[in-house]
């Protein structure tokens, strides 16, 4: 059995928590997109903005993987955007679950900030599709890893 560990090492214990998502079937470029957005927010901007992707009412820019992506009404700064729907549920997933660990910690839920925020390529289940004359097609299912931490951080604001 595998054993899994954050990329990020120095943090300060008593005011982190974390939660990861691992073997998730979702698209690692929407997830690295998603990762991208939501770093440096505060959890509860961060699990709204997820919602309103979920529904359709705001989309996420699309800076690195924009290719051949349309233009999306309500980005301000950036024209490209999607609505990754199944990766934006699981993620959101992740953000809830980071938010339990933070609750058992007696952190205070209005002051966390996501300080890490990071999409990993896991491993590829193999499959083919038999096709005419012996031959056969691949198709690969991509699978990906997922790391929050969020702090706690002073002052209402």
């Amino acid at each position: 059995m595998p054993t899994w560990d954050y990329s990020v090492k120095e943090v300060n214990r008593e005011l982190t928590a974390k939660a990861s998502g691992r073997d998730l079937r979702i698209s690692f470029k929407h997830a690295v997109e998603i990762c991208r957005e939501i770093r440096g927010m505060r959890l509860k901007d961060a699990m709204r903005f997820l919602e309103d992707v979920i529904k359709k009412k705001r989309p996420v820019p699309f800076r690195r993987y924009h290719g051949k992506v349309a233009h999306k009404r309500g980005l301000s700064g950036w024209p490209a955007g999607r609505y990754p729907v199944k990766a934006a549920r699981e993620i959101l997933k992740v953000l809830k679950n980071a938010l339990a660990n933070a609750r058992f910690k007696g952190l205070d839920e209005d002051r966390l900030y996501i300080i890490h925020a990071q999409a990993q390529q896991g491993p590829r289940i193999r499959k083919y599709i038999p096709r005419a004359f012996g031959r056969s097609t691949p198709y690969f299912d991509q699978l990906t890893h997922v790391e929050i931490i969020v702090e706690e951080r002073g002052g209402k604001s």
